[in-house]
């Protein structure tokens, strides 16, 4: 409402003094003109015009304005703003002199703090807002949107006094609360923090990861890492347990370093088909607060595979003849062999053997796994045009390539070939066919290695590193100067070095969608002297199975679904790939492929995937999803042009937002009063904010300001006079 108006004058002596000669000027000017013309009517009231208009120009120079003061309508507010979050039961409030007794919960501490009855003081002079806040979330207690708690109280309250926000400074959600706290110091709106908790961890063991994959092989081992963390002041020995919802059990002795991270994994041979559930346990620990976060759970889908597999060769070395066998007596690997074989007049041999590599998309994009023998590009061999449609293959269609080069050195020619980028290593060119050993040399697992699933040959990391200990040696290496930056090496040379460092002799990296191994010597063959097939076979369908797993995570008959990462967590950008088929069975080049999630809250979302230009040829379609909540989403992958569709999960485990006994974090709260001016203060302390809410001065009252010198009135009201004044003189004969 107006409160009062009143116009308003900016003088300056030199705009006083311009205005009245201005004005003066023009008087003597019209007085002038009035006696020349005999004091005639119309020349007076022509020259009383005269000096209207220079009137109104020197009171523009002095910039008149018209002030109106507003009062506002509603009382001044004040916002309690307390956090209902889930952190905010974290049991960690103990009263003093009570240590020994059960803690409150932070929610409990707030109560007392939002009680109407401790603000009735302000009545019929502050409206007092006490609500709480977490986030807009499907289940909103899962987060903690700091800015936007803040900036609804702006929006909705024109007259807001004060904030006083209550929380444990949990923020997760949401922009930077400084955004708001910027507005909020605009509007000279103090934010009064209250933190509640303890500023120091609880004592506490927590399960925070189960990373299992997200389908596995019946009677295959499949590797399941896990992290524990600790809050406690003192080593702890655990024993951790992994049951399977069909009985099995896995336990394992573990010590936890204090206030440290435990990483482990176990390894889980699946014995029947279905749909599982894993299950991570840690009992109680001496001292522990809080127990609810011991476990958790994720689940797992055993499946019957059947993996296709192509070997191209030249020379049917030890190591091609006993890796051919291998895949041939796994139950869930089809082969089929490429050896070109420069003494024979043609290829093949067996019915697992192909007359010619594969000449059309079609045909070779049916292999999930590629191994690349002691073979090159020329005559007899691969050509160009092979390795470029491999290259496609792995990037665009997720499947794998092994390289295993041989002492003829063939395999350096692909240097020159688009398959160049794929080599995880830099070859030695000087020295094509590589190095040999009198001694046989043994492989030496890196930190990566020894926890890789690739180099698992037995079940604990003590057993495993004794296997590659024993394990026969090689007396053949491959001419690799170092391991390209990106590439993950497992295995060194055990003695053999160059200025890089030891010789790289296993090493892995991706590619597009593909994954890439690289191995250095021809001897894994000799790995079965004295154990048979124990660890050749073992280690050979551990490769095959991993570098076809993404590939095969969601599939049908004319499309597949792969993605990364496949246990993708909360907040984090999932990479959505599809293949698709157009109903000719080529490649579709261009089309409407979606994929629709379903939360587990039932929240609805729809990707639409775009189409790859550079791997039209390949029908990739690739687009992002970033999940919100924790559980199993559901996905349905269509393409409205072939009408063709599949359905999967996509588990979501990640780590939950909001921890229970977490310390507060008082570094966010502290710069919100910070930069709003207002103060951080502890629970115990709301009686001083309460007292300086009250002692706030009145806000000022809004003043409306109108720019009459600058209004289009004011300026169109002397425009128009000049032109009555131009058209008055050439009417009386003046001009």
């Amino acid at each position: 409402m107006i409160d009062s108006q009143w116009l308003s004058f900016s003088f300056t002596p030199l705009a006083v003094a311009f205005g009245i000669a201005l004005v003066f000027g023009c008087a003597g000017l019209a007085w002038m003109a009035i006696r020349r013309s005999g004091f005639k009517r119309s020349h007076v009231a022509l020259e009383m015009l005269r000096v209207l208009l220079a009137l109104l120009v020197a009171i523009a120079i002095s910039q008149p304005e018209w002030l109106q003061q507003f009062l506002p309508f509603e009382e001044p507010v004040v916002a309690v703003l307390w956090d209902e979050s889930a952190s905010m039961q974290t049991q960690d409030i103990i009263v003093p002199g009570q240590e020994s007794s059960t803690a409150f919960s932070r929610l409990d501490s707030v109560q007392p703090l939002i009680d109407p009855a401790k603000w009735e003081q302000f009545a019929g002079i502050l409206t007092i807002v006490i609500q709480p806040f977490s986030s807009s979330m499907a289940s909103p207690k899962q987060g903690s949107d700091l800015n936007a708690a803040l900036a609804t109280m702006l929006e909705k309250h024109a007259n807001l006094r004060a904030v006083v926000m209550i929380s444990d400074g949990s923020w997760n959600i949401g922009s930077s609360p400084t955004e708001s706290a910027t507005q909020l110091r605009i509007k000279n709106v103090p934010v009064y923090t209250v933190g509640v908790g303890s500023e120091t961890a609880l004592p506490d063991i927590e399960v925070a990861s189960l990373d299992a994959p997200t389908f596995g092989v019946v009677n295959k081992p499949t590797r399941i890492p896990f992290s524990i963390t600790s809050t406690l002041a003192r080593d702890a020995r655990v024993s951790v347990e992994l049951s399977s919802t069909d009985g099995d059990r896995i336990t394992g002795e573990y010590t936890i370093p204090a206030n440290g991270v435990l990483q482990e994994a176990f390894v889980w041979s699946p014995k029947k088909v279905g749909e599982y559930s894993l299950k991570l346990t840690v009992p109680p620990s001496e001292g522990e607060r809080f127990t609810a976060n011991n476990s958790i759970e994720t689940p797992i889908s055993i499946r019957v595979e059947s993996l296709k597999v192509l070997v191209v060769e030249s020379y049917p070395r030890w190591e091609y003849r006993y890796l051919r066998n291998a895949l041939l007596r796994d139950p869930g690997v089809e082969v089929a062999c490429m050896l070109y074989h420069p003494d024979l007049e043609g290829v093949g041999g067996g019915k697992d053997y192909l007359e010619e590599f594969p000449q059309t998309l079609d045909e070779l994009s049916k292999f999930d796994v590629i191994f690349i023998g002691d073979v090159g590009v020329g005559d007899g061999q691969l050509s160009a045009q092979d390795c470029r449609r491999i290259k496609g293959l792995v990037e665009n269609q997720a499947t794998g390539l092994i390289f295993m080069p041989g002492f003829r050195g063939r395999q350096l020619s692909l240097v020159e070939t688009e398959l160049a980028d794929l080599f995880p290593i830099v070859f030695d060119l000087a020295q094509p066919r590589g190095w040999g050993n009198t001694i046989p040399a043994q492989f030496q697992l890196t930190e990566a290695g020894s926890q890789s699933l690739l180099t698992k040959l037995a079940d604990s990391p003590e057993a495993n590193t004794s296997v590659w200990r024993s394990l026969p040696g090689f007396q053949w290496y491959a001419p690799v100067l170092r391991a390209k930056v990106g590439a993950q090496v497992l295995a060194v040379h055990s003695t053999e070095s160059n200025e890089n460092g030891r010789v790289p002799l296993l090493a892995t990296k991706t590619f597009g969608a593909g994954k890439i191994l690289f191995m250095g010597t021809d001897a894994a063959w000799r790995w079965r002297e004295g154990v048979e097939d124990k660890y050749h076979y073992r280690f050979w369908g551990q490769v095959a199975r991993w570098m076809a797993y993404q590939r095969n995570m969601a599939g049908g008959e004319s499309m597949r679904l792969f993605y990364s990462p496949d246990r993708p967590r909360t907040g984090e950008t999932l990479s959505l790939n599809a293949n698709v088929m157009a109903l000719d069975g080529e490649p579709l080049q261009n089309g409407s492929v979606n994929v629709q999630v379903v939360a587990p809250s039932g929240n609805t979302q729809s990707v639409k995937l775009s189409p790859q230009i550079d791997a039209g040829q390949w029908g990739l379609f690739s687009g992002f999803f970033v999940p919100e909540e924790n559980g199993e989403h559901h996905v349905t992958l269509s393409c409205r042009e072939t009408g063709a569709m599949i359905n999967t999960t996509i588990s979501v485990q990640g780590r939950e937002r909001e921890k229970i006994g977490r310390p507060v974090n008082l570094e966010v709260l502290r710069e919100i009063a910070a930069i709003t001016r207002g103060k951080l203060v502890a629970a115990d302390q709301m009686g001083a904010i309460i007292n300086e809410i009250g002692a706030l001065p009145e806000p000022e009252p809004q003043i409306r300001r109108i720019r009459l010198w600058a209004h289009p009135i004011w300026a169109g009201t002397i425009l128009l006079l000049l032109t009555v004044f131009w058209i008055g003189r050439k009417f009386v004969g003046v001009i």
